[in-house]
């Protein structure tokens, strides 16, 4: 396992397990050590409950009430990933590499801008550059305590990059594409007005990104298109 490094910045941190579908749940796994090691409390002191979204709440209780730490999890097959950030809202997505019909997605999904650059892209790296705007979209949506609702889909993201760029737009939220594993995109997105660094504490290893589930993939992407 990687080792936290807790720096004086505002930093996104990002767990990844595999996903069998068995008990415990990983995400819950990952989201106990998340909070251990940012709250600074043993694993048996975190509480795991969820809000009234559903959403998962990582929290540990002192004296003046509870503390709670921003988490967010994303699963595809055979992997789950979990965020962690002590500076705000964070969202995580993630999904493997596989074929698409790209731009007929982008051509029901997304607005007009990201279909025109998806479509000026070479065509060897389509499917990954959509999954990026995809992923984006997804942990934008997280961060922003609301998903895909609203509209979400069609909300601009910017150019796909490493580092978290500002999302267009008058709420200040940020998102970017960590290097994760041969095969995986991932996107982290963070509700900030300044830079939001991000650190992979668990990356995968030991043939991890080969690893497949005999469970059902868990994705957000329609999988069928019909028409345009």
């Amino acid at each position: 396992m990687g080792q936290l490094t807790v720096s004086g910045r505002d930093t996104a941190y990002v767990w990844v397990g595999r996903d069998t579908g068995g008990q415990p749940d990983p995400a819950a796994v990952l989201l106990r050590r998340a909070g251990a090691l940012l709250l600074g409390r043993a694993e048996t002191a975190v509480v795991l409950t969820h809000d009234s979204a559903g959403r998962p709440v990582v929290q540990v209780d002192e004296v003046t009430g509870p503390v709670e730490l921003a988490v967010s999890v994303s699963r595809t097959a055979g992997l789950v990933v979990v965020a962690a950030r002590r500076g705000g809202a964070v969202g995580v997505d993630v999904e493997r590499i596989r074929p698409l019909p790209a731009l007929a997605l982008a051509h029901r999904w997304f607005p007009p801008a990201e279909l025109a650059w998806l479509g000026d892209r070479p065509e060897a790296g389509r499917t990954v550059d959509f999954l990026r705007l995809w992923t984006a979209k997804e942990a934008v949506g997280k961060a922003l305590g609301r998903g895909l609702r609203d509209g979400g889909l069609r909300r601009l993201m910017p150019t796909p990059g490493l580092s978290l760029r500002l999302v267009p737009g008058v709420e200040p939220v940020r998102v970017g594409h960590p290097p994760l594993g041969e095969g995986l995109v991932l996107a982290v997105a963070g509700y900030a007005a300044t830079r939001v660094d991000v650190e992979v504490v668990q990356g995968p290893g030991h043939g991890l990104t080969a690893e497949r589930s005999a469970s059902v993939e868990r994705t957000s992407l329609p999988v069928v298109v019909r028409g345009n």
